[in-house]
């Protein structure tokens, strides 16, 4: 059931987009672009996504939510619930697959616009209340603009996901064989129940009033920060940030 908190973060994911992705899903991106795309989406929260939900988890003080984050931080670690590998290493081998050395991934310094969106990351995981910590990580971080289409399809069987492998952009433009691409299988397998599973563990618990006006100024400078690294990423890429 849509509440006015509810509509308010939704409105906040839709715009998680940014225009030179484009650049890339469309296929004109050449090896440097994205290496370094890649390298700092690595680096900013790839790598260390299990670290992000294990410092919500044991800052929580709810048995029932910490339960959820420990599924959820399960198959981010270890991939029991999916592929049977850390959900890191598969992004690793989904580079290999492109063409890109695992070496490639190490000793990597973010751009200023990276190093402030992670510093924020850490400091509301590590300094904020458990809550905001959850909203960053299991709604923004881990979701996407396709919020909508994920809850409204909760507990409905998945489409073939072979097929849509074989139209991912990374097939299509840049040749990755479908075998590299684990880390998408993995998400298929268990996306829908945890996109739904973070949106009832932040809904269930914030406070009305004040408490989700908070939240929802959470998020709208988590949305901030994040396009504002997407535009260094950009730029660094030497692609046009504007239209």
């Amino acid at each position: 059931m849509s509440t006015p908190v509810m509509d308010g973060l939704l409105s906040i994911m839709d715009r998680k987009d940014h225009r030179a992705w484009r650049h890339f899903s469309e296929g004109r991106a050449d090896r440097r672009q994205l290496l370094l795309h890649y390298r700092q989406e690595y680096e900013v929260y790839v790598r260390d996504f299990p670290i992000l939900l294990s410092r919500v988890h044991a800052r929580c003080p709810h048995a029932e939510v910490r339960r959820d984050l420990a599924e959820n931080l399960y198959e981010e670690e270890t991939g029991g619930l999916s592929r049977g590998q850390p959900h890191p290493e598969l992004f690793l081998t989904m580079m290999e697959g492109l063409g890109f050395a695992r070496t490639d991934f190490e000793n990597i310094d973010l751009i200023p616009e990276a190093a402030a969106y992670r510093a924020f990351i850490d400091q509301v995981t590590t300094r904020r209340p458990w809550l905001e910590g959850a909203a960053v990580v299991t709604l923004f971080i881990e979701g996407s603009r396709e919020e909508r289409r994920h809850l409204a399809t909760e507990g409905q069987a998945g489409g073939d996901v072979e097929r849509e492998l074989r139209e991912h952009f990374l097939v299509r433009h840049y040749g990755v064989d479908p075998r590299f691409l684990d880390l998408k299988r993995a998400h298929h397998a268990v996306e829908t129940g945890h996109r739904a599973m973070a949106w009832r563990m932040v809904l269930g618990h914030v406070r009305a009033g004040d408490g989700e006006a908070r939240l929802v100024r959470l998020l709208e400078k988590t949305l901030a920060l994040w396009l504002l690294y997407r535009d260094g990423v950009a730029r660094a890429c030497g692609v046009p940030v504007k239209s």
